[in-house]
């Protein structure tokens, strides 16, 4: 078995090599699920292994050198597991530590960034808002891509409080969180926004608690299917494609928390019903917390 389960240790290492090997897609929480969705619906035949960092979910509440300690951890985890590339579905991951993780991992690295870019060619009325973690708004990486993309365009950014727990426990749609989520909207929408960005994989699960507020004023702008395109263009760069077969592989899930929200999410959104394994992966940062010496 490729994805060993451990409870109290970490799994044995096992590499696999070859075009067999899965693709290791990575986030803080269940966020990714949205990516995961795209990278299956794009590319069905190759094995995907997903781990959840859902013990210290949501990043967007750390402190930078946490995330970079959580990202490369868990990157050097299923590498040692034999994955022969990775998405890192998670904007705010993305942000602070893509580039100190491709020095770590020699295998393919596929991150992801707020659509400004999309956004800023869509925008008729040249107003664009933005909902993201306060840790991706802030970073050098998004603020380098307004820089780049929207000289002529008004960015609203407002980080998105709530959203993630939200997502999290599977809540898409309750009165308490529709009533968050106006309260982000509403102030881009009387600014004259006519397009918003998704800058959370967390937050294309709320696509429709989104669409119920906003109507069809706002283009949204959801980044996954490039992320998905992208992870292809690399495969077939570095010759790792699965070779197609009739088979729909069902992905594997793993989780550093119970694994129950992953399940429920999983299998209401994507569809799939699958066990969730517990796995434990210490980190310089969480070693103490996880009782590892």
């Amino acid at each position: 078995m490729l994805f060993e389960v451990a409870s109290s240790s970490l799994p044995a290492e096992r590499a696999v090599s070859g075009t067999s090997a899965p693709v290791g897609i990575f986030d803080s929480g269940l966020g990714g699920l949205s990516v995961l969705r795209a990278v299956r619906a794009a590319l069905p035949h190759e094995p995907l292994a997903y781990v959840a960092d859902s013990l210290y979910a949501p990043y967007g509440e750390r402190d930078d050198d946490f995330i970079v300690d959580r990202t490369t951890a868990i990157g050097e985890w299923l590498v040692a597991r034999g994955a022969k590339a990775l998405v890192v579905a998670c904007n705010t991951a993305t942000a602070q530590s893509i580039a100190h993780v491709r020095e770590r991992l020699a295998i393919p690295l596929i991150g992801v960034e707020p659509g400004v870019k999309p956004a800023a060619l869509l925008s008729k009325t040249r107003v664009v808002g933005v909902l993201a973690t306060a840790v991706t708004l802030r970073s050098l990486r998004f603020q380098t891509l307004l820089d780049r993309y929207a000289s002529d365009c008004r960015f609203i950014c407002q980080p998105g409080h709530g959203l993630v727990q939200a997502v999290e426990r599977c809540d898409t749609s309750s009165p308490e969180l529709m009533a968050l989520l106006a309260g982000y909207l509403q102030p881009m929408l009387d600014a004259g926004a006519d397009t918003l960005v998704l800058g959370c994989t967390h937050y294309p699960f709320l696509d429709e608690a989104i669409r119920s507020i906003a109507g069809d004023r706002l283009q949204i702008v959801d980044t996954s299917v490039a992320i998905a395109r992208q992870l292809e263009r690399q495969l077939d760069t570095h010759g790792l494609r699965t070779v197609d077969t009739d088979a729909l592989l069902v992905p594997r899930f793993f989780s550093t928390a119970d694994g129950e929200s992953q399940r429920q999410l999983a299998a209401s959104l994507l569809g799939i019903d699958a066990r969730v394994g517990h796995v434990v992966i210490p980190s310089r940062r969480t070693r103490p917390l996880s009782g590892i010496a």
